[in-house]
This record gives C-alpha cells, structure tokens and sequence, in this order.
C-alpha cells in the first residue's frame, strides 16, 4: 500500500476504483495542524486532472501497470500505429487514448512509453525531450534578442509553440513535450 509520503511524478495507482497517475504533488505542514500532500491526479481512463489533498495517514492501493517501449510507424485516419520494440508485434491507438499533447509531437520511429494495466492501453508518453525541425515562423526582428521575448513557430509535427526570436526556419530545436516548452537549437 502506498501512503502520500510515497507519492512522486508518474507514480500510478488505485483510489476510488479508478486508476490514477500522480501529475504533481506538494508536502504542506502548517504551522498548526496536521500536515497533508496537496496532489494533482491524472485519471487514465478519463485523462481528466482531479486537485486533491491527502492526510499522511491515508492508504492507496498500488496499480500494476505495464510499461513497453513502442516506436511509433505512422497514421491511418484517427489511429496511430506503433510497433512493440521486442516482439515486433504491432498496435493501432486512436487519437483519444493517446491525447493532443502526444499526436502533436509524433514523428515517425519516435520512440515511446505505452502505459497499459491488464491488456488494456491507457497512456503513451513521449521522451522529456524531443528534437524537431521549424517549418514556419515570423522573421528575426533586429533589437527584439536582448528583451528576451518569444514568437509562434509551426513544427514538422504542425504543432505550434513559442520559440526565441533567434530561431529561424529550418532550425532544428529541442523541446519538452509534456510543458511544450523550448529548449535550446540544436547544432547540426
């Protein structure tokens, strides 16, 4: 059983007769009253996030979840194929299982962290960092590079996030696909 001092990112487990995945979590001790840990869940089945806070002393069932790395081949429709790295066996998901944060940045032989609990498939996770190519955003501006702003720039993927104003296209950057957060570019 696990307890909210165990409690860290991407821990899974079972509350409530659903499984739940631990997105983030803060220990508070007040300086009167007990402490508690102040949690953000991820619902797999639902891919909801649920904001709740925990006594020490409360007990959680443990979630057997299976972890397989998969790499991504291509997409037909609304479904994503992925190939099992060991087996070769292949898999189809659809655009629901897998959520926009991860169909953004799919790129073919990508590979990925499918989550599944007794045979069925709940998540994918991407890398913590990835490595794309610009295909289109708005001119350097002259002077804009020491204020330290950012402008829209459209991926390979067709996803969109803020890059610096030094990054042109064709650039190759490194990004965070979880936060959609740029990194730094990539040196060819």
């Amino acid at each position: 059983m696990y307890t909210p001092t165990d409690f860290k990112n991407g821990l899974t487990l079972e509350w409530k007769g659903n499984l739940y995945q631990v997105v983030e979590f803060l220990h508070v001790k007040p300086g009167k009253g007990a402490a508690f840990v102040r949690t953000k869940f991820r619902n797999l089945t639902t891919k909801k996030i649920l904001e709740e806070s925990f006594r020490m002393n409360e007990q959680f069932k443990p979630a057997h979840v299976e972890r397989k790395e998969m790499q991504y081949l291509y997409q037909s429709g609304d479904n994503y194929a992925f190939m099992d790295m060991k087996s070769y066996e292949q898999v189809e998901l659809s655009k629901n299982d897998l959520g926009d944060n991860v169909t953004d940045f799919l790129k073919e032989e990508m590979v990925c962290s499918i989550m599944s609990c007794d045979g069925k498939i709940l998540s994918a996770e991407l890398p913590n960092s990835i490595e794309l190519i610009v295909q289109d955003t708005a001119p350097n501006e002259k002077g804009n590079t020491s204020s330290g702003g950012s402008k829209p720039a459209v991926l390979e993927t067709g996803a969109t996030i803020d890059i610096p104003f030094f990054v042109n296209i064709g650039d190759k950057i490194r990004l965070n696909p979880q936060t959609r957060e740029y990194q730094d570019r990539v040196k060819v």
